[in-house]
């Protein structure tokens, strides 16, 4: 059975200098809803990357719905992200790494 997954690159927009640690604690408190609901995979903030705040991977039923949870994003729904999102097929020791 093929196993997918979703990631969300968070990119930085021309306001993300302005970001609040109001927004910063609607941001976790989101991450722990979705970690609470099943759908949170991994997530974390990159350094040295120019212009990408981080990602969240996110165990969802279809893209479709990965996607509703990306404009929820509170950085991205306040206007000081923007993302882009990919489907990733899971390759692990269950289906042979894909062989």
């Amino acid at each position: 059975m093929e196993k997918w997954l979703y990631v969300m690159i968070i990119k930085k927009g021309k306001s993300y200098n302005r970001v609040t640690k109001a927004v910063i604690t609607e941001h976790a408190e989101n991450l722990k809803k979705l970690d609470d609901d099943g759908k949170l995979e991994l997530c974390g903030p990159f350094r040295g990357y120019p212009g990408v705040a981080g990602m969240v991977i996110f165990k969802t039923h279809s893209y479709e719905e990965a996607d509703a949870l990306c404009k929820q994003e509170p950085l991205v729904a306040g206007g000081y992200a923007t993302y882009t999102l990919a489907p990733l097929q899971v390759a692990d020791r269950e289906n042979n790494y894909l062989l």
